[in-house]
């Protein structure tokens, strides 16, 4: 067994540092109110229900350009997207890379924002668009024109997906959608938005849900209002539909497999939230032990202190083990179905979602009095992480389909 990290994989990070020291840095310079203190005023436009600033979304639109021009961008994406085919193992040490360098324009996950790009919504149109929806989403899924929304979560059923209330029943050649949908991602500037709506068979079965394309400018189609978050700005919207009609070309996948996308959508998605997780709990372990090695109390360094080294000590060795446990899971992923691995991608995801709020809560205790401040990055580490041990599947449903796989429960399914 070999776990140096593949010479191609190290060759991408030396140009990934030299592309972010030439062109990301420089940028960012210019643009600091987005990462200092005043990060969460600069980018929320309060007075427009919580939504992200234009400027703010600008300059991450001119970063994401400019990583796309440097062939960055589209790494992990198939070569006929003007990608490089980057593994799973390779996505995953890459995103552990960027977020182990802190706080920054290159890679700032609270907009699911990265110098290398993270498009699980263009895997699912790979996988299971029709050829015309393919010909018209694709290219604009990568470049922006088509920015698509996810809707799965309800004010009344979150992670029990298979009893979702929003139905879709057939009309005439197309069909019509009623229901409601909760924390809907992207709906701030989204076009087209993903709807799971049950259209045949029972609560509490898996078959039977179905995922709709549905321009968000159908009428009857409504963002009621954005839900105010730990973490501002805010995407995550309200939504109703009443009585929306969408033809048949709509529909996205199989009728009544719908469960299936989300599944590739969260499976692609937590791994590489479980390695940047490790990334960002590595960066503040690493800031907690400068700071420890640097500040005097009581005439000698806080290292010396016991307390300070164990909580520390403890989390290094939580972060080696995740990290291996994440290299791992992705190098099996590039070698068969996700389905095969899903358990080990849940053991990946909670642990590192665990990892990096403890991190993150120990580099505050550790800096103390400076450390609860917004002057430095770990309450924005805290607040941004901590959705994921909620979102896209909580920690308990994680645990739940690792106990499931161990007892025979899912692999029966």
């Amino acid at each position: 067994m070999d776990f140096t990290i593949p010479a191609e994989i190290q060759s991408k990070l030396d140009e990934l540092d030299a592309f972010i020291e030439r062109e990301i840095a420089p940028l960012q310079a210019e643009n600091e109110q987005f990462f200092d203190h005043r990060r969460e005023h600069a980018r929320t436009d309060w007075d427009a229900g919580g939504k992200p600033r234009s400027e703010w979304e600008a300059l991450l639109g001119e970063m994401r350009r400019r990583a796309d021009a440097a062939g960055h961008l589209r790494f992990g994406l198939p070569k006929e997207f003007g990608g490089q085919d980057g593994s799973n193992l390779a996505m995953a040490i890459i995103r552990e890379h960027l977020a182990a360098k802190g706080l920054g324009l290159h890679n700032d996950l609270q907009n699911e924002s990265s110098i290398v790009g993270n498009f699980p919504g263009v895997i699912m149109m790979q996988r299971f668009g029709t050829d015309a929806q393919k010909a018209e989403f694709l290219d604009g899924m990568i470049t922006g024109t088509h920015r698509v929304g996810f809707g799965l979560t309800e004010p009344d059923h979150g992670s029990d997906a298979t009893w979702l209330e929003t139905k879709a029943e057939r009309s005439g050649d197309g069909w019509v959608i009623n229901g409601k949908k909760r924390f809907n991602s992207g709906l701030h500037h989204a076009n087209y938005d993903m709807i799971f709506a049950r259209t045949s068979g029972e609560d509490g079965q898996a078959e039977g849900i179905t995922c709709f394309l549905v321009p968000t400018d159908t009428p009857g189609f409504s963002v009621d209002f954005m839900w105010w978050t730990f973490n501002m700005p805010s995407d995550h919207a309200e939504v109703t539909l009443e009585n929306v009609r969408v033809p048949d070309t709509a529909v996205f996948g199989e009728v009544g497999r719908g469960l299936a996308l989300a599944n590739t959508f969260t499976h692609e998605n937590r791994i590489r939230q479980a390695a940047s997780g490790v990334g960002a709990a590595q960066y503040c372990l690493d800031e907690s032990i400068r700071y420890a090695k640097e500040r005097i109390v009581f005439g000698q360094p806080l290292w010396k202190n016991q307390a300070i080294q164990f909580p520390l000590a403890e989390l290094q060795t939580e972060c080696e083990m995740v990290r291996g446990l994440v290299y791992k899971t992705a190098w099996q992923l590039d070698r068969g179905h996700h389905m095969d691995v899903t358990d080990k991608v849940s053991m990946c995801n909670y642990r590192a979602n665990r990892l990096v709020c403890d991190a993150a809560d120990r580099a505050i205790q550790v800096h103390g009095g400076i450390g609860y401040t917004r002057h430095l990055p770990f309450e924005h580490i805290y607040r941004h992480h901590r959705r994921y041990r909620i979102t896209e599947g909580s920690e308990e449903i994680q645990i739940r389909r690792v106990a499931g796989v161990m007892f025979g429960r899912e692999a029966k399914r």
